[in-house]
């Protein structure tokens, strides 16, 4: 079955009424989890000993988290966001690419050891591999999304280009030699990426309309 990661999210599902969130809690909470899962892995690790190691009740977890592995996916999500945005540098190469090498340098941390645990296990728990897929990866597509449409409206890419092939490829080999491991992840692999697929998307890009003064000079007119 085909799982969309395309814009059907809206990051704005209700919440069930209760007591207000409490930041400090859930920080507590995802910092617990990740400090925990590191020490006693993913099949060891229970809601009840995050919630004892962050001071809170079990039932202030199942409030914010349905289960598990939501936890475990929003506690690794929650530390690697702000590393993952995507710039704006009117480059899509160079955006993309800097994103990648933010990816990749993740991957290459402790924090790596936690996406390898979620996909390992996720293989035989649909509800682990789901949280990733709509917790992890959906927030990042949609920001890939935005600056592909950017690099559309520069000229740097076609009007007509499958957005998800073109992710597909790009990221699809990072997964595979971080899982496989037939490889290093290094920013000279970001960069082939890069070349392979967006080698000359700068080279359409629109160009911009030279002044009146510039096009005098061009033209000798000034001389």
């Amino acid at each position: 079955m085909r799982h969309n990661l395309g814009d059907n999210a809206d990051g704005n599902a209700k919440r069930a009424p209760g007591r207000p969130r409490s930041e400090p809690a859930r920080l507590a909470i995802l910092h617990s989890t990740l400090k925990l899962l590191a020490q006693k892995g993913f099949p060891k690790l229970t809601i009840e000993a995050v919630a004892a190691h962050a001071g809170v009740g079990k039932a202030t977890v199942y409030r914010w988290w349905p289960d598990k592995a939501a936890l475990i996916v929003d506690a690794f999500s929650n530390s690697a966001t702000r590393r993952l945005h995507f710039p704006d540098t009117g480059s899509v190469r160079t955006d993309m690419s800097q994103q990648m090498r933010q990816l990749i340098k993740i991957f290459r941390s402790r924090r790596g050891k936690i996406v390898s645990a979620v996909l390992a296990a996720g293989q035989s728990d649909k509800s682990l591999i789901d949280a990733f897929r709509e917790r992890f990866l959906r927030p990042r597509r949609q920001e890939a999304y935005d600056t592909l449409r950017r690099a559309i409206q520069r000229g740097q890419l076609r009007k007509d280009i499958d957005m998800n092939l073109l992710l597909d490829s790009l990221y699809g080999p990072i997964y595979m030699r971080f899982l496989i491991r037939h490889g290093e992840l290094t920013p000279k692999f970001v960069d082939g990426l890069c070349d392979l697929m967006l080698g000359d998307a700068n080279s359409r890009a629109v160009p911009r309309k030279k002044s009146r003064a510039s096009v005098s000079l061009a033209s000798g007119k000034n001389q």
